[in-house]
């Protein structure tokens, strides 16, 4: 069974015993998180959620990704060059039960 979940202004796809990245909880680690916006649940589609469907996970680690480089740049102007970086945050869950 597999259902489909809202966190952070994404949808997911999720299966019993899965991992997950999604955008940075406020959960410790070890903590269990419950995610009660399920789009998709048992063959059931919400409008626009499936009432009394939760979907609960452990949080296995806080961290932040890989680093992008932004670069902006303004031809035949010398003084318009930025260099900038970025680290995303994120939490790794792994999904333990879905009800629905």
């Amino acid at each position: 069974m597999y259902a489909i979940i809202e966190t952070g202004g994404k949808q997911i796809k999720v299966e019993d015993g899965s991992v997950i990245w999604v955008e940075k909880l406020n959960a410790e680690e070890g903590e269990t998180v419950t995610f009660d916006k399920v789009l998709f649940a048992d063959g059931k589609i919400g409008k626009p959620y499936v009432e009394g469907a939760t979907v609960t996970g452990v949080v296995e680690k806080q961290g932040k990704g890989k680093k992008i480089t932004i670069v902006k740049y303004r031809p035949k102007k010398s003084s318009t060059r930025r260099k900038q970086g970025h680290r995303q945050p994120y939490t790794r869950v792994k999904i333990e039960s879905i009800q629905a």
